[in-house]
């Protein structure tokens, strides 16, 4: 079997131990996934790492809306970073861009540097850049170590080809993380149609009569040997 990296996006502790449960490889945790994920919690932060035997990457991203961060934005990013290295994360999740839409390098490459030796991942802000291409080579000359993109589209499924062309360009040079939408009927295909390794998803399901969302372990374990199928 291929080797696959599936990462689940967790918003709670019970989320961290399915994905560990299911055989996930590791967790990224956020707060407010309808926001698309903020940055979690102190106290999240600190169960998920005591709690959940795998690593986990914490999100820094201050407020909802757009990627493009003020001065005081960027010392708050700053800020959680050093406080999530002591907290015992495993990387960081982050994205900027300029107003043009394209990649802030700059204010990227400071933060890599403050999140080092720490792995970090240019999160889905990629996705609203103006040319993928070109930010895809912003984003390797950043320093981080993988870009989370569903190839620009609304999902995965629908941006196979450009994820396809993506993992072409990265060449080895950064991971190419296909996320967004993923959906298990379709993620045998999807795998082998990019040729990524990577993979990441939330496999949330709304349950009652208690309604919530919900993170079981039977279905990243489902998703795991679906992607290694493939």
């Amino acid at each position: 079997m291929s080797e696959i990296i599936f990462e689940v996006c967790a918003e709670t502790l019970e989320a961290c131990v399915a994905a560990q449960d299911g055989g996930a490889s590791r967790v990224e945790l956020c707060a407010a996934l309808s926001e698309g994920g903020l940055t979690p919690s102190h106290g999240l932060i600190r169960a998920a790492v005591a709690r959940c035997g795998l690593p986990v990457h914490a999100m820094v991203r201050p407020r909802g809306g757009d990627y493009v961060y003020t001065a005081g934005e960027l010392e708050i990013m700053h800020d959680d970073i050093a406080h999530m290295k002591t907290l015992g994360v495993a990387g960081v999740v982050l994205g900027l861009l300029r107003p043009d839409r394209t990649v802030d390098v700059e204010a990227t490459r400071a933060l890599v540097a403050a999140a080092k030796p720490l792995d970090v991942t240019f999160h889905r802000a990629f996705d609203d850049a103006a040319d993928l291409a070109a930010a895809l080579e912003d984003v390797i000359a950043t320093g981080c170590d993988r870009v989370l993109t569903s190839g620009g589209a609304s999902d995965v499924h629908t941006g196979s080809s450009v994820l396809a062309q993506l993992v072409k360009q990265a060449a080895g040079r950064i991971e190419i993380a296909a996320g967004g939408g993923l959906r298990l009927e379709e993620a045998a295909s999807l795998a082998r149609q990019t040729g990524g390794r990577h993979f990441h998803g939330s496999l949330r399901e709304w349950v009652s009569p208690e309604p919530a969302y919900l993170v079981r372990a039977e279905a990243v374990r489902e998703m795991v040997e679906t992607l290694r199928r493939g």
